[in-house]
């Protein structure tokens, strides 16, 4: 049986993992939170796997607070960048095949057709800046990898702009979404099963991956579309934001190719 480690496992996609687990008969997963393994610890992380057999390891374990990371970005580079390395040491030791998830962040912006896996990151913020760090000592660790870019990521689970506008929408009357920024909506579910059925059962060929749901719209469209799902549109305003800011830096076209 193939034997898959799930850091992160307490976030949108490690729960994501945990709630689609069952399907998948010949896979046991394995689910750490970071009080139960911390990858900011490298110490810690060798002695588990050298007490684990691992076949993959799906680090789903990030530091996510983009606004946050602006102003204290220690802790994103621990996580995003330090822990990335510590995870890749492990895999390599322990001959484990790592599968990284990473983000549309790493890219400015500035270019008006979707980033493909060859086009050069400039990430604007600190926690592209992280992220970014992480896939270049990962790469420079391993010679066999699965480094995941994704965008938008929404579930059931956590914190998402998904659920976000659901609340509003049950206790506003009129919601303000910028239209400034595009990129494509990702369920978190669609991300998981493109993991476990093309990188772990079918071995797809080692590499940089671009995953999302392909279609690219702005937040303002993303949050009509969500709406319209949950037939919460009548009596509901919605404004295009103006003078729309963010502390940290956004890019304002993420779309992955």
């Amino acid at each position: 049986m193939i034997r898959v480690l799930v850091t992160g496992a307490n976030g949108q996609l490690g729960n994501t993992f945990r709630s689609i687990a069952k399907e998948y008969s010949t896979l046991n997963f394995v689910f750490t939170t970071s009080d139960d393994l911390d990858i900011t610890n490298i110490g810690d992380l060798k002695r588990f796997f050298k007490a684990n057999r691992f076949d993959f390891c799906v680090n789903c374990a990030a530091y996510t607070n983009v606004e946050q990371a602006e102003k204290t970005p220690e802790p994103a580079y621990a996580v995003n960048a330090d822990g990335a390395k510590n995870v890749a040491l492990a895999c390599k030791e322990h001959s484990v095949i790592l599968i990284h998830i990473s983000t549309d962040y790493v890219f400015d912006g500035e270019k008006e057709t979707p980033y493909t896996i060859d086009d050069k990151p400039n990430p604007i913020n600190e926690y592209g800046k992280s992220k970014l760090l992480g896939e270049t000592k990962i790469q420079e660790t391993l010679k066999n990898y699965h480094i995941v870019r994704t965008s938008w990521l929404y579930s059931e689970f956590g914190k998402n702009f998904y659920k976000t506008i659901l609340h509003k929408a049950k206790t506003e009357k009129t919601l303000y979404i910028t239209d400034e920024q595009m990129g494509c909506p990702t369920n978190a579910r669609n991300l998981a099963a493109f993991i476990i059925e093309e990188l772990i059962l079918k071995n797809k060929a080692f590499g940089m991956h671009h995953f999302t749901d392909g279609e690219a719209m702005s937040w303002y469209t993303f949050a009509k579309k969500i709406l319209h799902e949950n037939k919460m549109i009548k009596g509901i305003r919605l404004e295009r934001a103006k003078d729309f800011s963010t502390f940290a830096k956004r890019p304002g076209y993420s779309v992955l190719k």
